[in-house]
């Protein structure tokens, strides 16, 4: 044997050893990806009506916020509605009732003098007499 014949004899196995090494490699790699396509698909089998659940949801929610909507409008309705009605009785009753508490608080002050003076007529009399203070 020549040494050309020992070189192209070590290359032929070189190349079998890396046939069989990329034969290995492939099939592995086969073996993973046949094992991701396993997982990719029992992911999608359980994502999709947790999707399909989370989109129920979110429309569920939807129309419970107009509904919340609905209830804020008409909340704002009757409170305008109450604050001009109790500015109206503010307004309506308000002159009225101070005139009454004025004219209550007037008779009881009048009231009062009446009867201090009815007290002071019907006890007796006391003078006082002046000191001298010249002393």
């Amino acid at each position: 044997m020549t040494a050309g014949e020992i070189a192209v004899l070590v290359a032929a196995g070189v190349c079998v050893l890396a046939a069989i090494v990329l034969v290995v490699g492939i099939t592995s790699l086969r073996k993973e990806v046949t094992r991701m396509r396993g997982i990719a698909d029992e992911l999608r089998r359980q994502t999709v009506p947790l999707v399909a659940d989370a989109h129920r949801v979110v429309d569920q929610a939807a129309a419970e916020m107009e509904r919340v909507g609905a209830v804020l409008d008409s909340t704002e309705s009757v409170h305008a509605t109450v604050d001009s009605a109790s500015r109206l009785a503010y307004r309506a009753f308000a002159n009225p009732v101070v005139k009454v508490l004025a004219v209550r608080a007037g008779a009881a002050s009048g009231l009062r003098r009446l009867a201090a003076r009815d007290a002071a007529a019907s006890s007796p009399v006391t003078t006082v007499v002046p000191r001298d203070r010249s002393r």
